[in-house]
């Protein structure tokens, strides 16, 4: 092999290895994105599903225009107590009683 080609072998290696502790780098600092990123692919999943069930959709707008509004926005507020009664809930439980 010429020293060139040699060089440049060299310098691509040392390349690559730079490039895998600059990901690993990455990785570490990006740690407290991950329960975004988590979200956000709960949407995308979420998202998919209801493309691939739109009877779902069509069934909920219906049973809401069956509805009386007032009916709605009781349960609305309802289901949005208890959506935040269960975050707090939770989040006591995760400070009382850790996973591991």
């Amino acid at each position: 092999m010429n020293p060139a080609a040699l060089e440049l072998a060299l310098k691509k290696q040392r390349l690559q290895i730079h490039g895998e502790t600059l990901r690993a780098e990455f990785g570490r600092h990006a740690a407290g994105l991950r329960p975004a990123f988590a979200g956000a692919d709960l949407a995308v999943d979420a998202a998919y599903w209801l493309r691939a069930h739109p009877q779902v959709v069509v069934a909920t707008t219906v049973a809401l225009l069956v509805a009386k509004p007032s009916r709605v926005w009781r349960w609305g507020r309802r289901a949005f107590v208890g959506w935040q009664a269960w975050r707090k809930l939770r989040g006591f439980l995760e400070q009382r009683l850790p996973l591991r």
